[in-house]
C-alpha cells in the first residue's frame, strides 16, 4: 500500500493564476487532449494536463520549478482543441507570470511591477528621472548652439553612464533570479547539462524551430521572430555605438547612410512590424483580449512605443522640428526606462528563463 500524500492547496496561488490570465482554470476535467495535440509535449513527461491539475489544487511548489511550463509556446493548439475551453495556453501564460514574480531580486519590485499601479509608477519614475537629467543640459542652461542635436537636452556621457550603470544592475537582478529558478528545476527532477545545453537552447529560440512545430497560431510565431530578431540588431547596435562614443572613437549622430544607422533602422523596421502583429492577435480575438493583463500589454505596448518612438525621433530631428524632437526624445527615453527597469520582472524575462528551462530540462 502506498504512502499517503498530504496536499497543502494555495487558494491565494489558485486565486493569482485566475486573476493573471487563467480564469477558464476550473473548465478543465482532465481528458488529456491538450498533452496529446501537443506538438512540443514529450512523452515522457507530457503537458500540460499535468501542469492543470496541479494548477486547479494550487500545488504552487510542484509548479514553479516545472520546466514544461516554459517548454510551451503558448502556440494555441492545445487551447483550440480543448473540448471544455479551458484555455491551457493561457492558463501556462499566467503560470509563467507567477514564476517570474516568484524568483524575482527583489522580490518586492516582482510584486510591484505585477500590478497595474506599479506599472504607473515605473513610468512615473522614469519620467522623474529624466526631468531631472534634462536640467544638466545645455539646452536648460542656456548654452546650447542651435545644432539640432539630443545631446543639446541631456549630455550624452551622462545619459551614457546612466544606462550602463542602469544596465548592471538589472543583469545583476536577472542572474539572482535565475540562479534561483536553477535551483528550482534542479529540485524538481529536471537534470540536463545546463551549461552545456545554452547553447542549442539559445539557437532552438533564436531559429524559433520548437515555435515553428505549432500549427494553429503562425501569426504569432512570426510576430515573435521578427520582434526578437528586430530588438537583438536594436540592443546589438546600441551597444556598439554606446562604447565607441564612450571611448572617443565614434562621434553622434550618426549619418543616415552609416552602416550602424541602416542596421539601426531595418532592425527597428522589423521589430515594429513584429510586435503589431502580435498586438494585432491579440486585439482581433475578443476572447484573448478579454483574457489579456497588464502583464501582457505592459511589455507589447512599452516595446511599441519605445520602437515607433525612436523612428519618429530621428526624422523630427532631420526637420530640425524644435520643440516636438525634444518633447518625443523625453517620451522615448521614459519608454526605454520602463522597459529597461522592468525587464526582469515583466514578459520581457520570458526569453531568459525559458533558456534556462529548455537547457536544465534537455529540450531544444
Amino acid at each position: 500500500m502506498s504512502d499517503a500524500v498530504l496536499l497543502q492547496p494555495d487558494v491565494r496561488f489558485i486565486r493569482s493564476v485566475v486573476n493573471g490570465g487563467g480564469g477558464d482554470l476550473k473548465k478543465c476535467y482532465q481528458c488529456a487532449t491538450c498533452s496529446v495535440v501537443c506538438t512540443l509535449s514529450p512523452d515522457h513527461a507530457p503537458f500540460p494536463r499535468r501542469q492543470m491539475i496541479r494548477a486547479q489544487w494550487g500545488l504552487k511548489g510542484q509548479l514553479m520549478g516545472d520546466p514544461a511550463i516554459w517548454l510551451c509556446h503558448n502556440c494555441g493548439d492545445c487551447t483550440t482543441r480543448c473540448p471544455r475551453g479551458a484555455r491551457p495556453g493561457d492558463v501556462f501564460g499566467a503560470l509563467r507570470s507567477e514564476a517570474i514574480k516568484h524568483f524575482a531580486i527583489p522580490g518586492v519590485l516582482g510584486s510591484l511591477l505585477s500590478r497595474p499601479a506599479g506599472l504607473a509608477v515605473l513610468f512615473l519614475a522614469g519620467a522623474v528621472a529624466f526631468g531631472l537629467l534634462s536640467l544638466s543640459g545645455p539646452l536648460m542652461q542656456g548654452t546650447a548652439e542651435p545644432r539640432f542635436e539630443f545631446a543639446d537636452m541631456f549630455p550624452l556621457p551622462v545619459l551614457e553612464a546612466f544606462f550602463f550603470a542602469l544596465s548592471g544592475l538589472l543583469l545583476i537582478a536577472f542572474a539572482g533570479g535565475l540562479v534561483r529558478f536553477t535551483r528550482a528545476l534542479r529540485a524538481s527532477g529536471a537534470d540536463g547539462p545546463l551549461i552545456a545545453g545554452l547553447i542549442p537552447a539559445v539557437a532552438a529560440i533564436l531559429t524559433h524551430r520548437r515555435f515553428g512545430q505549432c500549427g494553429t497560431e503562425r501569426t504569432r510565431f512570426y510576430g515573435h521572430l521578427a520582434t526578437l530578431w528586430g530588438f537583438l540588431g536594436l540592443a546589438a547596435v546600441g551597444t556598439v555605438v554606446g562604447v565607441l562614443t564612450m571611448a572617443g572613437l565614434l562621434e553622434t549622430p550618426l549619418a543616415q547612410t552609416n552602416p550602424l544607422k541602416i542596421l539601426a533602422n531595418a532592425s527597428g523596421a522589423a521589430a515594429i512590424a513584429g510586435v503589431m502583429l502580435l498586438l494585432g492577435d491579440r486585439l482581433r480575438d475578443p476572447v484573448k483580449r478579454a483574457a489579456s493583463t497588464p502583464f501582457d500589454w505592459f511589455f507589447a505596448w512599452t516595446l511599441a512605443g519605445v520602437l515607433v518612438s525612436g523612428m519618429v525621433i530621428q526624422f523630427l530631428r532631420l526637420a530640425e522640428a524644435v520643440p516636438w524632437m525634444y518633447v518625443v526624445y523625453y517620451v522615448h527615453l521614459v519608454l526605454i526606462f520602463a522597459l529597461f527597469v522592468g525587464a526582469p520582472y515583466t514578459k520581457f524575462a520570458h526569453l531568459a528563463y525559458r533558456t534556462v528551462a529548455m537547457a536544465a530540462a534537455g529540450r531544444t
